[in-house]
C-alpha cells in the first residue's frame, strides 16, 4: 500500500512540475489586433483577441508591446496617427485600457526600465524625411511624454541594459548605435556601425607596421597651402565630395541596424545587422567590437535567453530563426519558420522557449512559432490576424 502511495505521489509531482502554461501577447499589425498566446508545452494557441485602436475605418498599425516590469500592465505603440503616433496602457488579464499619451512619428518598440520607472520609445519615422528621429521618454504612472531625445535616422529597437541605467537604441538608416543615460536622459556616447563592422573585419595582427613611414605623418597638415585669397565664390561645389564632412544630409547605412540586445549578466550588447547579414557583439566598456556572427540573410530582432547562454535572432528575409551558443559563438541550429517573413522574438523568463512573430505575405495569417531551446526544435504554430509584429512575453503559469 506504501508503495503505491509513493508512486502516486511522484506521479502527482511530475504532473505538477510538466503543467506549466507559458503566455505572451503578440500585435498583428494589418488588423488593429492583439493576441494572447498560450503555450502549454506542446500546443500553442490563440485564446483571446484584443481589438485595438480608436479610428475604425483606418489601419492604425499596433507595431511595439511591451510588459511591465511588475507584469500589471502591458504597453502598446500605435505607429499611425494624425500626423504622430500614440503609445496605449492596457491591464494585463483583463486587457483594459488606463491610458494613452500621444509620441513621435511612426512610434515603435520600447521598453521600461526597473529602476527609473519611465518607458522609452523610439519614433521610427518610417514615412518622413531621413532625418534624425528621437526616443520619447514617458511617466507610465500619469501617461505623460517627459522629453523627447534626439538620436538617428529610423531608430529601432529600444532596450536597456539588464540594471536598467542605460537605454540603447539603433538608427537603421544612418547606422548608429545610441546610449542614453536612463536617469539624466542625455545621449552618452554614439557609434558608427559602418564603420565598427569594417574594423571588425581586417586582421591587424597580419599588418606590417615595420614598414611604414611614420616620420613624415603631419607634413601635410605642416605644409598644405594656405586658403586666404581664394574666390570660393567661383567654385564649382556640385563636384565636390561632401561625404567626409559634417553636413545635415545623412549617410544610408549599408549596416542597417534593426535591432540591440544588451546582455542579462554582462556588460555586453548585440546588434543586428539587417543589411550586412550580421550580428555584432560591442564591449560596453570599450565600446568596441569584439565578436562578429555572420548570419542568414536579413537578421531583425534579437532576444538573448535571461540565464544568458543563448542569442536567438529573427532573419527577416530568408524566413528562418538562427539559434546561437554565446559561449561558443557558434550557430546551434537554424530553423525554417512556419511561412515567410520573421519578425520578432521573445525567450520565456527560464530560458526554455523563444517565441517568434511571422508576419506572411498578403492575406497570410500571422504565426507565433514556438522553439524548444533544449532541442533546438519547432514544436508548434499558433495562428493570429495578418502581419504579425511586435512580440512580448508576459508569464509562466502553474
Amino acid at each position: 500500500m506504501k508503495k503505491i502511495l509513493v508512486i502516486g505521489a511522484f506521479s502527482l509531482l511530475a504532473i505538477a512540475v510538466q503543467a506549466q502554461n507559458y503566455y505572451v501577447y503578440v500585435t498583428a499589425e494589418s488588423e488593429d489586433e492583439v493576441s494572447v498566446i498560450k503555450f502549454d508545452g506542446k500546443k500553442a494557441e490563440t485564446i483571446k483577441t484584443i481589438p485595438v485602436g480608436v479610428w475604425p475605418a483606418e489601419n492604425e498599425g499596433p507595431h511595439g508591446i511591451t510588459i511591465a516590469p511588475d507584469g500589471k500592465h502591458w504597453y502598446l505603440s500605435m505607429a499611425h496617427g494624425n500626423p504622430y503616433g500614440t503609445l496605449y496602457k492596457y491591464e494585463t488579464g483583463s486587457d483594459e485600457l488606463v491610458g494613452s499619451v500621444q509620441l513621435g512619428l511612426f512610434p515603435a518598440s520600447m521598453q521600461i526600465s526597473p529602476v527609473t520607472g519611465l518607458l522609452y520609445c523610439v519614433n521610427f519615422n518610417l514615412h518622413g524625411d531621413m532625418v534624425p528621429s528621437s526616443v520619447s521618454v514617458v511617466d507610465v504612472e500619469t501617461m505623460t511624454e517627459l522629453t523627447q531625445i534626439t538620436t538617428g535616422a529610423m531608430p529601432h529597437g529600444s532596450r536597456l541594459s539588464s540594471d536598467g541605467m542605460k537605454h540603447y537604441s539603433v538608427a537603421m538608416m544612418s547606422g548608429e548605435l545610441f546610449e542614453i543615460d536612463a536617469l539624466n536622459l542625455k545621449v552618452l556616447r554614439t557609434l558608427d556601425l559602418d564603420e565598427a563592422s569594417k574594423m571588425a573585419g581586417m586582421d591587424h595582427s597580419m599588418m606590417d607596421h615595420s614598414t611604414m613611414d611614420h616620420s613624415k605623418m603631419g607634413e601635410e597638415k605642416k605644409t598644405a597651402p594656405k586658403m586666404d585669397g581664394i574666390d570660393h565664390s567661383k567654385m564649382d561645389h556640385s563636384k565636390m565630395d561632401h561625404s567626409g564632412m559634417d553636413m545635415p544630409a545623412m549617410k544610408h547605412s549599408t549596416f542597417k541596424p534593426t535591432w540591440v540586445s544588451p546582455h542579462p549578466s554582462k556588460n555586453l550588447v548585440y546588434v543586428a545587422g539587417n543589411g550586412s547579414n550580421e550580428v555584432l557583439e560591442i564591449d560596453a566598456d570599450t565600446w568596441k567590437v569584439t565578436r562578429k556572427f555572420v548570419t542568414d540573410k536579413g537578421p531583425y530582432n534579437i532576444d538573448l535567453s535571461p540565464d544568458g547562454k543563448r542569442m536567438v535572432v529573427s532573419y527577416k528575409t530568408a524566413a528562418k530563426t538562427g539559434v546561437w551558443d554565446l559561449e561558443s559563438g557558434k550557430e546551434l541550429a537554424r530553423i525554417d519558420n512556419s511561412q515567410k517573413v520573421t519578425h520578432g522574438v521573445s525567450i520565456s523568463s527560464d530560458s526554455k522557449f523563444a517565441f517568434v512573430s511571422v508576419e506572411g505575405i498578403g492575406d497570410d495569417p500571422g504565426m507565433v512559432d514556438v522553439i524548444d531551446l533544449t532541442t533546438n526544435k519547432l514544436i508548434d504554430t499558433a495562428y493570429l490576424g495578418k502581419q504579425a509584429g511586435g512580440i512580448a512575453f508576459w508569464k509562466i503559469e502553474r
